[in-house]
């Protein structure tokens, strides 16, 4: 494990070690968006990424800095779904046996795609003391190198390449807004918009049904959350200790929506952008439509993290209100 706090230079550094291994995802642009949120947006498309998530950057990064000689040839991890694929996939691409702790609750079709990208699945309670404590159980029977899925200096490096593929567009960002669950993501944005560009305003945008990033944020202490009802799955679990000290020193604001704007959010993505996004994604997209953001400049950027849908569980797709 990554056990510093990573830097921009960290970030850079994983950029290089990624080039020709994750595809640069492409930005995306609506005139119609813009007129409803009243202001330039563009979208970081994170979900055609390798795995339909962001996360394939920070897994692939974790296990390309492992020595070549520690001899390792198994990892394991706890995941809702995105980061649990990444790391199969990652491991399969390496060589590597690969072993994912899966909660309750999560997503169907995340669940079957960590098992068609090579991971075993070790199913536990929901909860984020339920995940780790799955995890350090099978560690005990069955060692192996862990690659945290969001609380892990490598792993944050590498999803921060994502926003500095983003912020390296020929566009003058004034805002950049990522959704935030565990950390990952908008650490190493953060990172990025600090050591790219400075007063770039950084804005994390969470669920007001999984709020202990919000509540960390205005309290100034971590707290954490225990199992949720979020239609966001993949942002169900406790902000992380290194993720909460970037939070704390680099995140100028969180914004918290409710369940019904990120569904109307994942439908506007979708009838503007021609893009079906994920839930949690769609948190990022709401917290610009819902205005609630004091800090939301002109000129934005918005990372969409993921498109892994369970299409039986969206309630526009299903016919549901």
């Amino acid at each position: 494990m990554g056990d510093t706090l990573p830097d921009f230079a960290a970030v850079v550094a994983a950029a290089g070690r990624l080039k020709g291994r994750v595809r640069r995802t492409p930005v995306m642009h609506a005139d119609r968006f813009d007129e409803r949120a009243g202001r330039r947006v563009v979208f970081k498309c994170e979900n055609l990424q390798t795995g339909g998530a962001f996360k394939y950057r920070g897994a692939l990064n974790a296990l390309l800095t492992l020595p070549p000689d520690a001899g390792i040839t198994r990892v394991a991890t706890h995941s809702s779904g995105n980061h649990g694929t990444a790391l199969a996939l990652a491991a399969r691409s390496l060589g590597l046996e690969c072993t994912v702790v899966v909660p309750a609750g999560a997503a169907r079709p995340k669940v079957a795609a960590i098992e068609a990208a090579g991971g075993r699945i070790v199913h536990c309670e929901a909860g984020t003391a339920a995940r780790e404590a799955a995890l350090a159980a099978l560690l005990a029977r069955e060692p192996a190198h862990v690659v945290h899925p969001y609380d892990d200096a490598d792993v944050i490096a590498g999803q921060g390449t994502a926003a500095l593929e983003l912020l390296s567009e020929p566009m003058d960002f004034d805002t950049v807004i990522a959704p935030v669950g565990g950390g990952g993501l908008i650490g190493g944005t953060a990172l990025v918009a600090r050591g790219l560009l400075g007063e770039c305003t950084v804005i994390a945008a969470e669920p007001a049904a999984a709020d202990d990033a919000f509540r960390s944020f205005t309290s100034g202490r971590r707290v954490g959350v225990g199992a949720t009802d979020t239609i966001a799955d993949g942002l169900r679990a406790s902000i992380g200790v290194r993720n909460f000290e970037l939070l704390r020193r680099d995140v100028d604001e969180v914004v918290t929506v409710s369940e019904a704007e990120i569904v109307a959010a994942m439908r506007l993505v979708l009838e503007d952008l021609k893009l079906l996004i994920e839930p949690s994604s769609a948190v990022a997209v709401a917290a610009v439509l819902s205005r609630r953001a004091t800090r939301l400049g002109e000129q934005v950027g918005v990372i969409l993290s993921g498109g892994n849908i369970d299409l039986d569980q969206c309630p526009f797709l299903a016919g549901r209100a």
